[in-house]
């Protein structure tokens, strides 16, 4: 079997030399050229596994030479070479469908980083990745988009910026994009930004040494370094503070973290997905989110369709979902009754796949004669608004009747707290936003009403 071949498209002979040296060395087949033309020879004459090309070539640009390859069959991935500080034309190239890119001076154990990586999209595709955890369901039209999406996203290094409302899946996808590229045999690495207290972000993010600080009684890898060699996904990033922000865009850029107490940068090897709930661009223009953190992270947007968008699904869904939480209790699936799939294609599902997924399981308990019926599907009133929490909560008050205003009121306020925490995943953080309090507010009322 012939080992990968790696096309090297330079005009400095010095840096072609060193590049082919390098691949060579880790067992690979080089080929040189020295322009666009002599490129697209090769690529006429033979095939190749990878493509490293300079930015600025004598006769044209890499862009030019991404978007050649784009327009054949099968075409290798590509990375590109740019000059120190040119972080524009690297996201312009990675928008162009370039894998990724290194920065002159070439360092030398991140190209061999970059080769391997590229190199294992071929192993990526032969794993097998229709499994129960990580399928998505649905046969709507926005979701066999986003499918095609996600395996072709799997194919680039490029951040990736995950949207879509609270509950519709985001982390799935970023699931899906981690394991269906050439990282998926590596760590995926989940973090909700929005539980973290902002005093600890820092050794969170960068690990820490042993009496950095009261209470670092040993050295504590941080989420970059738990990451390396896989995907880190930062869940609600919109909930960073500025001050974690900058020193999230210098580890990104620098691909090196400094733990807290550390003398030295740590070199990581992280491809970063984000995701949330808000619109990050109207975050950026009243000035809660860096401009140059949101274009760093947003070089692809991939929109996740809401629910609502997808209705369609909803009875593959929820069938889909009972039959998990019988093989899960170890108990014989109960039928969805008409009336209950009925009740649940009626229904607005402001909490998207999540909410259904928490209203099916309360049903499955709540159920009798192994039959979901709408009654137990306990859906709150239609007429009211999608994102509003306490809707359907509404109840008459009998002034004659034995409970007190108080114990009322209290009732109301405990409902809304606990359907809007379903809806965030008990995201405390999420939920106050969501009922316009702050977090203080929502840790007291909890704590008051005895909700854990």
């Amino acid at each position: 079997m012939s080992s990968p071949s790696v096309l090297i498209v330079d005009d400095e002979p010095d840096i072609r030399e060193l590049l082919a040296m390098t691949i060579r060395r880790m067992g690979f087949e080089a080929l040189c050229a020295e322009d666009l033309a002599g490129a697209r020879r090769q690529l006429d004459k033979r095939s190749v596994d990878f493509c490293l090309t300079d930015m600025k070539l004598p006769d044209g640009t890499g862009l030019e030479l991404i978007a050649w390859l784009q327009s054949r069959v099968d075409p290798p991935p590509v990375a590109v070479i740019t000059a120190f500080g040119s972080v524009d034309l690297a996201i312009e190239s990675m928008k162009a469908g370039a894998f990724d890119f290194l920065t002159k001076p070439i360092d030398l154990e991140r190209l061999r980083t970059l080769v391997k990586n590229a190199l294992r999209i071929g192993d990526a595709a032969a794993r097998p990745q229709d499994t129960p955890q990580t399928r998505l369901l649905g046969d709507a039209a926005p979701v066999q988009h986003l499918r095609e999406q996600i395996l072709k996203l799997s194919r680039s290094q490029a951040p990736v910026y995950v949207s879509g409302e609270s509950g519709s899946g985001k982390e799935l996808v970023a699931r899906l994009i981690h394991e269906s590229g050439p990282r998926g045999a590596a760590p995926f690495v989940p973090v909700n930004c929005g539980a973290i207290p902002a005093e600890l972000m820092e050794s969170e993010f960068f690990g820490h040494r042993k009496g950095s600080f009261t209470g670092a009684v040993s050295d504590k890898q941080g989420l970059f370094q738990a990451a390396n060699g896989g995907t880190l996904f930062l869940d609600e990033v919109a909930d960073l503070p500025l001050a974690m922000q900058v020193k999230l865009l210098r580890a990104l850029q620098e691909k090196a973290v400094r733990p807290v107490g550390a003398e030295q940068e740590v070199r990581v090897d992280v491809r970063v997905l984000s995701a949330t709930h808000r619109n990050l661009a109207v975050e950026v223009e009243q000035g809660r989110f860096r401009s140059d953190l949101f274009y760093r992270i947003n070089v692809i947007e991939l929109q996740v369709p809401s629910l609502r968008d997808r209705a369609g699904d909803i009875p593959l869904l929820a069938k889909a979902c009972v039959q998990r939480l019988a093989l899960e209790y170890s108990l014989t699936a109960p039928r969805l009754h008409e009336d209950a799939l009925a009740a649940l294609a009626d229904y607005p599902f402001p909490g998207n796949v999540r909410e259904l997924e928490n209203v099916l399981e309360r049903a499955f308990t709540l159920c009798e004669g192994n039959v979901i019926r709408a009654d137990d599907l306990r859906l709150p009133r239609i007429d009211a608004t999608p994102e509003d929490p306490t809707a359907g909560l509404e109840q008459d008050f009998d002034p004659t009747g034995t409970v007190s205003l108080e114990r009322f009121l209290e009732d109301i306020e405990r409902k809304a707290l606990i359907r809007t925490l379903d809806l965030e995943r008990w995201n405390r953080t999420a939920a106050a936003r969501r009922l316009g309090m702050s977090f203080r507010q929502m840790r007291y009322r909890l704590k008051k009403l005895g909700i854990d």
